[in-house]
Protein backbone atom coordinates (compact mmCIF):
# COMPACT_ATOMS: atom_id res chain seq x y z
CA UNK A 1 0.00 0.00 0.00
CA UNK A 2 1.88 3.06 -1.24
CA UNK A 3 2.28 5.90 1.69
CA UNK A 4 0.43 9.22 0.99
CA UNK A 5 1.67 12.39 2.32
CA UNK A 6 -0.12 15.50 2.98
CA UNK A 7 1.17 19.25 2.49
CA UNK A 8 -1.40 19.70 5.35
CA UNK A 9 0.75 18.21 8.13
CA UNK A 10 4.21 18.38 5.85
CA UNK A 11 6.79 21.07 6.81
CA UNK A 12 9.81 22.44 5.60
CA UNK A 13 12.33 24.63 7.26
CA UNK A 14 14.82 26.54 5.61
CA UNK A 15 18.12 27.04 7.82
CA UNK A 16 15.99 25.25 10.72
CA UNK A 17 13.52 27.97 10.68
CA UNK A 18 9.85 27.28 9.13
CA UNK A 19 8.38 28.39 6.48
CA UNK A 20 4.65 28.77 6.73
CA UNK A 21 1.86 28.43 3.95
CA UNK A 22 3.36 25.19 2.07
CA UNK A 23 1.04 24.26 -0.59
CA UNK A 24 3.77 21.73 -2.77
CA UNK A 25 7.45 20.82 -3.21
CA UNK A 26 8.15 19.52 -6.68
CA UNK A 27 11.58 18.52 -7.32
CA UNK A 28 13.40 16.68 -9.59
CA UNK A 29 16.97 15.05 -9.73
CA UNK A 30 18.67 15.95 -12.67
CA UNK A 31 22.07 13.68 -14.03
CA UNK A 32 23.64 15.36 -17.21
CA UNK A 33 24.37 12.49 -19.71
CA UNK A 34 26.23 11.71 -23.39
CA UNK A 35 25.78 8.72 -25.32
CA UNK A 36 28.68 6.71 -26.82
CA UNK A 37 27.84 5.97 -30.26
CA UNK A 38 28.51 2.37 -32.16
CA UNK A 39 30.62 3.27 -35.30
CA UNK A 40 29.16 2.56 -38.50
CA UNK A 41 25.48 1.67 -36.77
CA UNK A 42 22.84 4.38 -35.21
CA UNK A 43 22.95 2.63 -31.87
CA UNK A 44 24.60 3.42 -28.02
CA UNK A 45 27.21 1.32 -26.93
CA UNK A 46 27.15 2.32 -23.40
CA UNK A 47 26.63 6.28 -21.66
CA UNK A 48 28.34 8.77 -19.92
CA UNK A 49 27.40 10.27 -16.45
CA UNK A 50 28.29 13.52 -15.28
CA UNK A 51 26.88 16.37 -13.37
CA UNK A 52 24.02 15.52 -10.84
CA UNK A 53 22.22 18.58 -9.62
CA UNK A 54 18.59 19.00 -7.71
CA UNK A 55 16.12 21.38 -9.59
CA UNK A 56 12.69 21.88 -7.40
CA UNK A 57 9.99 24.48 -6.39
CA UNK A 58 8.52 25.38 -3.49
CA UNK A 59 4.54 27.01 -3.70
CA UNK A 60 4.00 28.84 -0.75
CA UNK A 61 0.58 30.70 0.06
CA UNK A 62 1.21 34.22 -0.39
CA UNK A 63 4.63 34.53 0.29
CA UNK A 64 8.03 33.75 2.45
CA UNK A 65 10.26 37.03 3.17
CA UNK A 66 12.86 34.17 4.08
CA UNK A 67 12.89 33.13 1.00
CA UNK A 68 12.94 36.50 -0.83
CA UNK A 69 15.67 37.55 1.18
CA UNK A 70 17.62 34.38 0.51
CA UNK A 71 16.53 35.59 -3.49
CA UNK A 72 17.75 39.32 -3.40
CA UNK A 73 21.32 37.95 -1.63
CA UNK A 74 21.91 34.92 -3.63
CA UNK A 75 22.58 33.03 -0.22
CA UNK A 76 22.99 29.72 -0.24
CA UNK A 77 20.82 27.96 2.25
CA UNK A 78 20.01 24.27 3.65
CA UNK A 79 15.77 23.00 2.68
CA UNK A 80 14.91 20.37 4.61
CA UNK A 81 11.33 19.48 3.82
CA UNK A 82 9.23 16.74 7.13
CA UNK A 83 7.00 14.80 5.05
CA UNK A 84 3.86 13.06 7.30
CA UNK A 85 0.92 11.13 6.35
CA UNK A 86 -2.51 12.66 6.55
CA UNK A 87 -3.85 10.35 9.20
CA UNK A 88 -3.45 6.79 10.86
CA UNK A 89 0.29 6.37 11.70
CA UNK A 90 2.84 8.30 12.07
CA UNK A 91 4.68 7.67 8.93
CA UNK A 92 7.44 10.32 8.07
CA UNK A 93 10.10 10.85 5.32
CA UNK A 94 12.79 13.37 5.84
CA UNK A 95 14.25 14.96 2.69
CA UNK A 96 17.12 16.92 3.06
CA UNK A 97 18.31 19.52 0.36
CA UNK A 98 21.92 21.05 0.25
CA UNK A 99 23.54 23.67 -0.90
CA UNK A 100 20.24 25.15 -2.50
CA UNK A 101 20.16 28.50 -4.14
CA UNK A 102 16.90 30.35 -5.59
CA UNK A 103 16.89 30.60 -8.76
CA UNK A 104 13.40 32.45 -9.38
CA UNK A 105 10.39 33.76 -8.19
CA UNK A 106 6.76 34.16 -9.68
CA UNK A 107 3.40 35.45 -7.97
CA UNK A 108 -0.55 34.70 -8.88
CA UNK A 109 -3.44 35.67 -7.48
CA UNK A 110 -6.75 34.13 -8.55
CA UNK A 111 -10.24 35.71 -8.83
CA UNK A 112 -10.97 34.59 -5.38
CA UNK A 113 -8.24 36.39 -3.70
CA UNK A 114 -5.40 33.32 -3.04
CA UNK A 115 -2.00 34.38 -3.85
CA UNK A 116 1.07 31.64 -3.97
CA UNK A 117 4.46 32.26 -4.82
CA UNK A 118 6.40 29.98 -6.57
CA UNK A 119 9.68 29.22 -5.88
CA UNK A 120 12.34 27.74 -8.12
CA UNK A 121 15.48 26.27 -6.35
CA UNK A 122 18.48 24.30 -7.02
CA UNK A 123 20.43 21.96 -4.47
CA UNK A 124 24.07 20.17 -4.93
CA UNK A 125 22.30 17.05 -3.70
CA UNK A 126 19.55 15.24 -1.95
CA UNK A 127 19.84 13.09 1.14
CA UNK A 128 16.24 10.92 2.16
CA UNK A 129 16.16 9.84 5.61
Amino acid sequence: MPTVFSANRSSILVDGEAVEGLQSIAFRVVTEREDIRAIGSNERVDVIFGLRTVVGELVIRSSAEKLDALLDARGKFQLVANLKRAEGTDDTRTLSFDDCFVEGKSFQMDAHGSAATTYAFTATRLREE
